[in-house]
């Protein structure tokens, strides 16, 4: 019994520790009366290599995120996801979060053979602890 307890305390710690706060940018919310906000406005493109799948380059995704402040719109913005420039999305994201960011993506990843619905994709901002 004593076994048990213990296993279920240390898989507890461990979840907890890996957990990330994260915040998602889609399509479908609808913009607050006060501050900033983000929405998804569609996928341009998304060729990032699908999971399951031998390529010579990871891809990239473009994405345009529209920026509101108190429910008017100020700014829509074609945003490239790649490695390059990973460094200069998380700074203009960062303007308008309170946190720091860890990383940005477009989720769900692909998978070959998987086709997801543009009404199920988007951004996943996720915080640094």
């Amino acid at each position: 019994m004593m076994k048990k307890i213990v296993f279920f305390l240390l898989l507890s710690f461990s979840i907890a520790g890996f957990s990330q706060q994260s915040n998602k940018i889609t399509t479908k919310k609808c913009i607050p009366k006060k501050g900033y906000h983000l929405k998804l406005i569609k996928v341009l493109n998304d060729s990032r290599c699908p999971e399951g799948v031998t390529c010579v380059w990871a891809g990239e995704v473009s994405v345009v995120v529209a920026l509101y402040n108190d429910k008017q719109l100020l700014e829509e913005k074609t945003i490239v996801l790649n490695s390059k420039n990973r460094e200069e999305n998380i700074k203009w994201f960062e303007n308008y979060y309170s946190k720091k960011i860890k990383h940005v993506r477009l989720v769900p990843y692909p998978k070959e053979g998987v086709v997801v619905k543009e009404k199920n994709k988007f951004i996943e901002v996720v915080f640094q602890d």
